[in-house]
C-alpha cells in the first residue's frame, strides 16, 4: 500500500458559476475542478489513487467562500516532489474563480469536517436605492426596502443559543436539526452595506439563508423582532420563511482546536451528528 500524507487545503471561490461544492455529474462544481487539477498533477501513474477529499462544509450553488477548508491524501513520494511548487501548479491548472490559498501537512487525525469547532458565514445586503455596486453584484444582495440595524439585531438576539432550527432547515432523514449558534449579529459597513455574521458548530441545509431571510423581513418592518424566535417552537420547516438568495452568502472561516484535540473533537462530532 502506498504511504500517504494528509494535507489541509484552504480554498476560496466565487460561487456564481458553480453548482455548489460537491461533485455532480455534468455539473461544474468546486470539488470537481479541484479534483481535476489534482489528478493532472498526480499523473497517469496515480490515476486510481483515492484522494480522500473531505470538506468542512458543502456550500450550495451560488454560495462563495474565502475560508473553506478541505483535506486530501497524497502519496508521500508525490508530495516530496511537489511540495515546493504545489500552490503555483494548482494556480495554473484551476480556473480563475477558484483558488487553493494554502497547503499544510496535518496529522492523520485531522478531519476537515468532523474536527471543526465552528463555521462562520457572512451575508451582505445593500439597501441603498441605487442597488449594490457593480463590482460587488456577485456577493451582495440588493434589498428594495430600507433596513433598520437595531431591528435586525433584535431579531438576531432571539436566535442565539442551542435550539431546534427545524423551521429554518431542509430536513434530511435521520439528521438532527438541533444546532448551537454562538454568534449572530448585524453591522453596517462604511459603504452602507448591511452584513450579517453568523457562527455555529455546524449548519443544516439552507439554514443560514433562511435565518437571513427571516431577519430581513424584521429589518424592513414587515415582521416584529420576536417573530423569528417564535418559529423555533416548530418541528418542521416554516412555509412563512423565505430563503435569501445564495449569492449574498460567503463562508469566511472554519475553526479547529489544537492538533492534539483533532481526534477527540472528530469523535465527539460524529456521536453528536448520529
Amino acid at each position: 500500500m502506498t504511504e500517504a500524507i494528509r494535507l489541509r487545503l484552504d480554498v476560496s471561490y466565487d460561487g456564481a458559476e458553480f453548482s455548489g461544492w460537491a461533485v455532480q455529474p455534468n455539473r461544474r462544481t468546486v470539488a470537481g475542478v479541484l479534483v481535476e487539477a489534482l489528478r493532472r498533477l498526480l499523473g497517469a501513474e496515480h490515476a486510481e489513487t483515492p484522494l480522500g477529499l473531505t470538506v468542512a462544509g458543502r456550500t450550495d450553488a451560488g454560495v462563495h467562500a474565502t475560508g473553506q477548508v478541505c483535506h486530501i491524501e497524497l502519496p508521500v513520494a508525490k508530495w516530496t516532489e511537489l511540495e515546493g511548487s504545489l500552490l503555483r501548479r494548482l494556480a495554473a491548472l484551476m480556473p480563475p474563480d477558484a483558488r487553493v490559498r494554502a497547503v499544510t501537512p496535518v496529522p492523520e487525525t485531522f478531519d476537515a469536517r468532523f474536527s471543526a469547532t465552528f463555521r462562520r458565514y457572512e451575508y451582505r445586503v445593500s439597501d441603498v436605492p441605487s442597488g449594490p455596486e457593480p463590482l460587488r453584484r456577485h456577493d451582495t444582495l440588493g434589498w428594495l426596502r430600507p433596513l433598520d440595524l437595531d431591528r435586525l439585531n433584535a431579531a438576531a438576539r432571539g436566535l442565539l443559543g442551542e435550539h431546534d432550527f427545524a423551521a429554518f432547515c431542509k430536513r434530511k432523514e435521520h439528521a438532527t436539526t438541533i444546532r448551537a449558534i454562538n454568534r449572530l449579529e448585524w453591522r453596517r459597513d462604511p459603504d452602507g452595506v448591511c452584513v450579517a455574521t453568523v457562527q455555529a458548530d455546524a449548519f443544516c441545509q439552507a439554514m443560514v439563508r433562511s435565518l437571513v431571510g427571516a431577519m430581513l423581513t424584521v429589518g424592513d418592518g414587515r415582521r416584529e423582532p420576536d417573530w423569528p424566535a417564535r418559529l423555533l417552537t416548530l418541528r418542521e420547516r416554516s412555509s412563512e420563511v423565505t430563503v435569501a438568495p445564495a449569492h449574498g452568502l460567503t463562508l469566511i472561516a472554519v475553526g479547529y482546536p489544537d492538533q492534539t484535540e483533532y481526534a477527540s473533537r472528530a469523535e465527539a462530532t460524529r456521536r453528536l451528528r448520529a
